[in-house]
């Protein structure tokens, strides 16, 4: 596989598009003036304790409270009896919350191996409980560190966690963890124990408090690259303690560590062995993502090219392109088939349809083939577009099970690509498959688009006569309300203003009869079809 990362910079913003053999398979996109909060970690105040939701709300310095729930918080200390709390630790039972591996998981659907299960753990005790409600461990206006896991998304505010993860280019700092863990993309099992091993006597070396992730790029590295991301992130935790304690008393929020722009976080998170090169088309940030990559990343520094030719890159590579056709509800196939993307506030729908493909020896030979080639143009979509949460894939209904069965190893093969961590269920009875992706900032349609003034995110507007209807209703009304009025003036966009003149006219003789009043009509052009006033004179 050939991959390329081209990155585009302007005044506006910074986009990041990663190329597989010549394919834009993924965006990114940073506007300067609304950079992204994953990652940031805040000094924050206690605004608001929800008991009942066990969630509170924390003053971040956003336009919108924070959310942080307790299950995203560290636990406090058991006060299980001593024999229990060493028969965990003898069988390596973790005390991380589920919300702690997830805070930790990144892009590449790293995160911490399940832990074992110890052998009679200790029972919770009411006192336990009692620590784990988060009217115990919260109060308002109570100072708290948090780092944001989810950016802010429609009405919703940022996702937070107490478990703050500091990611470098091979490892991932967990101060408040113990745990060692690798990368669940390193299946090999002696490099695994190679990793642990060595991560663990670093770790003793160093004085290192806290956990550690190996991340996939850790895969084959020498101990001196792993020790020099120890040394680094060591000392970052330290700025970031200091940070905190230079907060003065008045203030409700603070930002105590930013992350790294759009360009510096793609040369430390997206290039790997296959990338072939980096083409920057700006000469600053050129030099900049160099002295980065010499520092951080040595393997990448001879890849990273300047771009200075004059067609704009992203037009060479036809990048604006496919940026717009990402944006289409509908995606066509090379056969003749196409998909339907649907995306709502609850969740994402694909539909498959055949069009006007009909290349097979039978019909389910046809729908077959259709469906094997949607699977990789789902995937390709669902990272273009960086589609998250409940998605549903209706795919044509098969009738052998040896073809569902391969449409799901081909859509489990083609996920298998996707950075973002995803969960996906058999194919039902109607052809329907159920998946997750992670998703942690807004997906190109919600960051590039806003719904339509006109139907108001509908997709869809009132016909012209169904306008009309409502106007002879609304006039009814206005003549039993009102007494005094001897006309009515109705304004109304042209369409609706034409269709009262020609196909409703007699319809509006007769009100006029009816009523024993005059109705006149005045076109504005800056209405909306939906809209209209009528004017009482």
């Amino acid at each position: 596989m050939s991959e390329e990362l081209l990155i585009n910079v302007s005044p506006m913003e910074s986009r990041v598009a990663v190329m597989d053999n010549g394919v834009l398979s993924e965006i990114y996109i940073e506007r300067h003036h609304k950079l992204g909060l994953v990652g940031n970690i805040y000094l924050g105040t206690v605004v608001r304790v929800l008991p009942g939701m066990q969630a509170a709300f924390v003053d971040i310095g956003q336009s919108r409270t924070a959310f942080l729930h307790v299950n995203d918080m560290q636990r406090p200390i058991k006060t299980a009896p001593k024999e229990a709390q060493e028969l965990q630790v003898k069988t390596g039972d973790s005390d991380q919350p589920l919300a702690a591996i997830e805070a930790v998981r990144n892009e590449e659907g790293e995160s911490l191996p399940a832990a074992p299960v110890s052998i009679n753990p200790a029972p919770l005790t009411s006192i336990d409980q009692a620590q784990n409600l988060i009217q115990n461990r919260l109060h308002e206006s109570q100072r708290v560190l948090v780092q944001v896991t989810k950016d802010q998304l429609g009405s919703k505010g940022a996702r937070l966690t107490t478990n703050i993860s500091l990611p470098s280019r091979y490892l991932v700092y967990l101060p408040s963890s113990e745990h060692i863990g690798i990368s669940q993309r390193i299946d090999n099992e002696d490099e695994r124990l190679r990793l642990k091993t060595e991560l663990s006597n670093l770790m003793q070396t160093v004085n290192l408090k806290g956990g550690l992730i190996a991340r996939t790029a850790a895969e084959r590295v020498l101990v001196s690259k792993l020790e020099e991301d120890i040394y680094y992130l060591l000392q970052l935790w330290r700025t970031i303690c200091a940070r905190r304690l230079e907060v003065k008393p008045h203030q409700s929020s603070a930002l105590i560590y930013q992350e790294l722009s759009l360009p510096m976080r793609s040369i430390r998170d997206l290039v790997h062995s296959d990338t072939e090169k980096v083409v920057v088309d700006n000469a600053q940030l050129f030099e900049q993502l160099r002295h980065f990559a010499k520092e951080f990343v040595p393997f990448v520094f001879d890849r990273i090219v300047h771009y200075t030719a004059e067609p704009p890159l992203f037009d060479v590579h036809r990048v604006e392109e496919d940026l717009r056709d990402a944006l289409k509800r509908r995606v066509d196939l090379k056969s003749g088939g196409y998909l339907i993307i649907d995306q709502t506030e609850a969740m994402t729908t694909i539909d498959v349809n055949t069009g006007s493909f009909v290349g097979g020896r039978s019909l389910e030979d046809t729908v077959y083939k259709t469906n094997l080639e949607a699977t990789h143009a789902i995937a390709r979509q669902l990272r273009l577009r960086n589609l998250g949460g409940i998605i549903i894939l209706d795919f044509i209904d098969m009738l052998e099970q040896e073809h569902k069965d391969d449409v799901l190893a081909s859509l489990q093969e083609q996920l298998a690509k996707d950075y973002a961590k995803t969960n996906i269920t058999q194919v039902s009875e109607l052809g329907l498959v159920e998946m997750t992706r992670k998703r942690t900032r807004e997906s190109l349609g919600q960051q590039l688009c806003e719904p339509c003034s006109t139907c108001q995110g509908r997709g869809f507007v009132k016909t012209a006569e169904t306008v009309c209807f409502e106007i002879f209703r609304e006039i009814m009304r206005c003549a039993r309300t009102y007494n005094a009025p001897k006309k009515f003036t109705v304004v109304a966009h042209a369409a609706v203003i034409d269709l009262l003149l020609t196909t409703e006219a007699d319809t509006v003789a007769d009100l006029e009869y009816l009523l024993g009043r005059v109705i006149t009509f005045e076109v504005e052009n800056l209405y909306t079809q939906e809209q209209y006033d009528i004017v009482l004179d």
